[in-house]
């Protein structure tokens, strides 16, 4: 009886050896991590002015590589942890296309896009992107990208927490760029 469970046991183990296991909605330690750049900034670098309050408030270009063939669509979440009163939503996007691998300059504002995206609302209460604009001191801007497999039931002007809870299970992959900014005053 003894070697029956011991085979039982190493048969599990066995066949279980290459399952993840996820409590996150994230698979384990992912098999892919998305590449995120920018032309206008690269990691850990300052944000250019022009993308941001104190220039032409417009959205950086963003491009990405790496996403899981199996991806449906991507969703998108800037924020900016070192704001004052708790972390700033500076950006929510989702039901990017799977197909997409790149975000051009100045993304307009609008509730949906010709290729399916939402935006979702930030925290000035707005869609679309809104700029760095830190009220003093260096503040540091996460430009976060996930590959999920499956396209969202959410309506346009979503948070960014009915976003992650809609996510939950469904995230195959992420990557982020991160971008500083302090004000010249």
């Amino acid at each position: 009886m003894r070697i029956l469970l011991i085979l039982f046991v190493a048969l599990l183990l066995f066949s279980c050896s290459g399952c993840r296991h996820s409590t996150t909605g994230v698979e384990g330690k992912m098999a892919n991590t998305i590449v995120i750049t920018s032309t206008a900034f690269k990691e850990g670098e300052m944000i250019p002015v022009q993308y941001t309050c104190d220039g032409k408030s417009m959205s950086p270009p963003l491009a990405w590589s790496n996403v899981p063939a199996h991806t449906v669509t991507c969703a998108l979440i800037v924020d900016d942890p070192d704001a004052p009163m708790g972390t700033f939503v500076h950006w929510v996007l989702f039901n990017i296309p799977g197909t997409t691998t790149h975000l051009a300059e100045h993304m307009p504002a609008e509730n949906t896009y010709p290729d399916g995206a939402v935006s979702g609302i930030n925290s000035a209460r707005k869609t679309g992107y809104t700029p760095p604009c830190p009220p003093s001191g260096t503040h540091r801007y996460y430009f976060k990208l996930y590959a999920l497999d499956t396209k969202l039931e959410l309506k346009p002007g979503s948070s960014k927490e009915d976003l992650e809870k809609a996510m939950e299970g469904h995230i195959l992959a992420q990557g982020q760029l991160m971008g500083r900014y302090q004000r010249k005053k």
